[in-house]
């Protein structure tokens, strides 16, 4: 079987995504052009072998419009011969950029890099003013709900109480604290300003003080917008299409993750490929997923996407030894552990975005790189990334670690 290897994986910290953000004086293309910069020395390839790049990115207006990664690499220095393009799959976009990079590196028997970029505290969430938020009536018309009350509805339909998810929340800050007391791992690096100086080298958006006795003070989010509009409502509309008594609202600021700024690049390529860039590679790719879910709830195609590339893989969830998942509230990683079958020891094992925050369109191309470092870290095998986004798109990749 031809498979696609993962020659490089580079992550910046994540910085807060709003105005105390260290990263906010930073433009989107530049952030990203620092990671094309890193992965090229620290690969040391000929940027003129890699035939296409391909990067996520949510909010594609403002510093973010006009195909931002296209921008990114006359900024970086790349060759010229190098193409780009900027896609938007929710969420799930940096991990399906990647996963487009290597059907690019497969089929042309080249070097690709995928990746993505989102500065949330530059281009806020909504800032497209797309109809994915800005349009009630084609949203009711394609049962579109947002994401946060589709988050509590899958708490109520497992009858997971606000013990468990904050418990969980607590734990991801936990996590990453931890992490963080240990240093910057192997594929971060750090983010500096135009004289040079050092504006971010660590996530700053994690919380270490965080309990869930502390999360239990914080008021629900969702409620009193799923409760609007009665019968015709979010939290009617749910009631109706799952057969809920109620919509019990238990996600908040401290369970659901937090917005963030950061970029990340990944170099992919064929065996020859690399062989002929005198590259040897980090991990080579087993299966990899883009897919949809049930587009009420999105927040399932985590698991939808995971089991597809695992299938692709010829792998089971068991013969993993870590999964890396997008905190996407977190209902959402109870709902993965319980239908995987995976315990908390292999998932997320540095905490995850409610603690690191949620660049969106760069966290499913960052999470190659965390859970790349946690396996040589571990001398470990397998593992498997998943991402879902609004509508019940979803991506997912199962790598090896290579010895």
């Amino acid at each position: 079987m031809t498979h696609a290897y993962i020659a490089e994986a580079v992550r910046t910290p994540r910085g807060k995504g709003n105005d105390k953000g260290s990263l906010k004086g930073i433009k989107p293309a530049v952030l990203l052009a620092q990671a094309l910069q890193t992965l090229a020395q620290r690969s040391s390839v000929d940027t003129a072998q890699v035939s296409d790049a391909i990067f996520g990115c949510v909010s594609q207006t403002g510093d973010q419009g006009t195909s931002v990664g296209t921008l990114a690499l006359p900024l970086a220095g790349w060759s010229d011969s190098v193409s780009a393009v900027t896609l938007n799959r929710y969420c799930a976009s940096g991990l399906s950029a990647t996963n487009f990079a290597a059907l690019q590196a497969l089929h042309g028997d080249t070097l690709a890099v995928g990746g993505g970029v989102e500065m949330m505290s530059r281009v806020p969430m909504g800032s497209d003013l797309g109809p994915l938020t800005h349009d009630s009536e084609l949203q009711a018309l394609a049962h579109l709900v947002p994401i946060g009350i589709a988050a509590d509805a899958i708490a109520t339909q497992r009858g997971y109480t606000r013990e468990m998810l904050d418990t969980y929340a607590a734990t991801s800050q936990q996590r990453a604290a931890a992490a963080a007391a240990r240093g910057p791992s192997l594929s971060m690096f750090s983010v500096t300003g135009d004289n040079g100086q050092v504006l971010l080298e660590h996530d700053e958006n994690i919380r270490p003080s965080t309990t869930a006795q502390s999360l239990a003070t914080m008021q629900a989010a969702f409620a009193q917008w799923g409760a609007k509009g009665g019968d015709a409502g979010w939290d009617a509309q749910l009631c109706r299409r799952y057969q809920l008594p109620a919509i019990h609202h238990v996600h908040h600021a401290g369970n659901s993750p937090a917005m963030a700024d950061g970029a990340a690049a990944v170099l992919v390529g064929s065996q020859a490929a690399l062989s002929r860039a005198k590259i040897k590679p980090r991990a080579r790719i087993l299966g990899f997923a883009d897919t949809g879910s049930d587009r009420t709830l999105a927040l399932t195609g985590t698991v939808d996407a995971a089991r597809l590339a695992l299938a692709r893989a010829q792998l089971q969830p068991g013969d993993m030894d870590l999964f890396e998942i997008n905190e996407g509230f977190a209902a959402m990683a109870l709902h993965f552990m319980d239908e995987m079958q995976v315990g908390h020891d292999q998932l997320n094992v540095n905490g995850g975005a409610i603690a690191i925050g949620h660049a969106m369109g760069c966290t499913g191309a960052a999470l190659i790189s965390v859970l790349l470092d946690e396996l040589e870290h571990r001398k470990g095998r397998y593992g498997c990334i998943s991402i879902c986004g609004a509508a019940g798109v979803a991506s997912a990749m199962v790598i090896e670690r290579m010895d």
